[in-house]
């Protein structure tokens, strides 16, 4: 048997050397697929509003006004949903209104005003033109009643609303002053003028 000489040392083995590894394209779309996948699944069942999950209910806004909240921002947001129904067409998402349709509510003066007078523009429409923070608004035809058919307490909400967005600060309106200018308006068929809002405060 045949040994190696005591002063002999071991060749040792190599270092390790960085490189790339392609990857194959099959595993790339691979992932891409369960990844396109994964977001279509999520999207159909993420929680998103589904008429048949929060039935009865038409809308997000009217599930977001019935959350549990303060009893003053519930009051808010159910003002908002009625606001979208009732009055958004014209007066624009934004509050700030239409050309030769409806002037803006966002920082108005009329919607800032008393409640006793904001009350009654929507509660009988309003004839004639108008001046909404220095600019003068003529339109072709009267805004009309579109509060009359509402029952006082989403009457208040929804002017409440209005004269707390867009940078609006006034005061909420509660439904007691709602019912009280329906009654003291209760025979009045015709629209109002602005000389005849300007007296009432």
């Amino acid at each position: 048997m045949t040994r190696e000489p005591a002063n002999v040392i071991a060749a040792e083995p190599a270092e390790p050397k960085a490189g790339g590894v392609t990857m194959p394209m099959w595993l790339v779309w691979a992932l891409a697929i369960a990844g396109y996948w994964g977001m279509v699944y999520f999207d159909s069942r993420g929680g998103w509003f589904n008429t048949q999950v929060y039935a009865p209910y038409a809308t997000l806004d009217e599930v977001t006004a019935l959350q549990p909240a303060s009893d003053a921002d519930a009051f808010v947001n159910w003002g908002k949903v009625k606001f979208k129904e009732t009055c958004e067409l014209c007066h624009g998402e934004d509050g700030m209104g239409k050309p030769n349709q409806a002037p803006p509510l966002a920082g108005s003066e009329w919607v800032n005003g008393p409640a006793n007078r904001v009350i009654r523009i929507p509660l009988h429409g309003l004839s004639g033109p108008i001046e909404v923070a220095g600019k003068q608004y003529n339109f072709a035809s009267s805004m009309t009643a579109m509060g009359a058919a509402l029952p006082a307490e989403d009457l208040a909400a929804t002017l409440s609303y209005i004269r707390q967005a867009w940078g609006n600060k006034s005061p909420a309106i509660t439904t007691e002053e709602v019912s009280a200018v329906k009654a003291a308006t209760a025979g009045r068929t015709q629209p109002w003028t602005v000389e005849e809002l300007k007296g009432i405060q």
